[in-house]
């Protein structure tokens, strides 16, 4: 019942200040979509770059040919080491935990065009090892390439000439979205497999090795047994970090760990000094709250309340006016995220998201506005001595 008759006084007191506790509650709304809103746009934008990376592929290190830095065993710093197809086999043997492994091939000046159709249902897949065995001419599109070519037609089992060589259709490339690659979008290219391509094109040297190792764990014992094994072939020093460059796609997104740990926080600081303007809000007005009431808490003094009951009354009107405050810049916030949603910048910024971890970050947030916000007004509050206040 006091309780009840506390926040009766209270929204007595709300009654008479309109403007001054609009202008209150406003502080702590802009407050709460400042959190929100910026910690969502945050989100949303790590998850879209963490997507667009992972179109390049998922735990794998490509290995590009360097210059040597270092020289060893009578040869001179500064060569230039090239790998071969037959690298592929020799890593594969000799490290185990390398589960998948290609030697990439790539021709840049070589046109293709649509050729004609063939009698052949292949259904949709990729590159097989019978097609890398018997050397066969088959091809993988991109899908923006299979648009150009085919523009609305089904691509699979027709014929793509690369040069004037033909070949038949075996696979398109889902729609994905990639931020990284290291010739071109996956969209954009042709795949053949490996050995045809030598067949044809006669190239004796590989552009790069690919490979996936069994688990994230093992990804750094792997590269340094990489450089042992192309060392004692191609004659390099194993510890020269630049004969051969190693691109670890996990370490990459370490990287991008780090760099959205720190955006996020970033963005949640600037938030919380827009939501500790509107505390301090929310403070001042309950010193005046304080004030007007002196003789009111003499009274209640005088007639036993003790200096919990007073604290916890002012202590729940400032949970009044932040939790009012918060309601409000949710559903403000819900609704900029969802027009943020319909923005023509999902590709770039992604897609923004009031995760649960955005949610309780934003209440804990509010919490601890609304508790010092409250404190030392209602610590104030409750040390008044009661026969002043009866003067006041």
């Amino acid at each position: 019942m006091r309780l009840f008759g506390s926040l009766k006084d209270f929204f007595h007191d709300i009654r008479t200040q309109r403007l001054r506790t609009f202008l209150t509650v406003m502080g702590i709304t802009w407050g709460t979509v400042a959190v929100i809103v910026l910690l969502a746009f945050g989100v949303g934008m790590e998850r879209q770059t963490r997507k667009r990376m992972h179109g390049l592929g998922e735990r794998i290190v490509i290995l590009f040919g360097n210059r040597t830095t270092k020289s060893f065993a009578g040869f001179p710093e500064g060569r230039y080491i090239r790998f071969q197809e037959e690298d592929v086999a020799l890593l594969q043997s000799e490290i185990p935990e390398i589960v998948e492994i290609s030697p990439e091939y790539s021709t840049w000046r070589v046109p293709a065009r649509r050729g004609r159709n063939v009698i052949a249902d292949w259904g949709g897949r990729f590159i097989s090892q019978a097609d890398m065995d018997e050397r066969r001419r088959v091809a993988f599109l991109g899908n923006e390439l299979e648009k150009l070519l085919f523009e609305d037609e089904d691509a699979i089992g027709k014929q793509v000439f690369i040069g004037e060589v033909p070949f038949t259709v075996i696979g398109v490339l889902k729609e994905k979205q990639q931020n990284s690659s290291y010739n071109s979008r996956d969209r954009d290219r042709i795949f053949i497999p490996a050995s045809t391509h030598r067949a044809i094109f006669g190239q004796r040297y590989i552009q790069n090795i690919i490979y996936r190792t069994s688990s994230p764990s093992v990804v750094k014992a792997v590269e340094r047994r990489v450089n042992e094994v192309l060392g004692n072939k191609y004659r390099y020093d194993p510890t020269d970090d630049d004969a051969i460059w190693e691109w670890d796609t996990s370490e990459f997104e370490e990287i991008i760990d780090k760099i959205f740990i720190g955006m996020n926080t970033f963005l949640g600081v600037v938030g919380a000094f827009t939501l500790t303007v509107g505390g301090i809000g929310v403070a001042n007005i309950m010193y005046i709250v304080v004030k007007e009431r002196t003789k009111e808490i003499g009274v209640r003094r005088s007639v036993g309340a003790r200096k919990r009951d007073i604290m916890l009354q002012f202590l729940g009107q400032t949970f009044v006016v932040v939790g009012a405050g918060a309601v409000f810049g949710f559903v403000i916030s819900l609704g900029l995220v969802k027009l943020g949603r319909l923005m023509p910048l999902q590709e770039f910024i992604g897609v923004p998201t009031i995760s649960p971890m955005v949610a309780g970050a934003t209440i804990l947030l509010l919490t601890a506005v609304a508790l010092l916000a409250g404190f030392f007004p209602a610590r104030k509050a409750a040390n008044l001595d009661p026969v002043e206040c009866l003067r006041y």
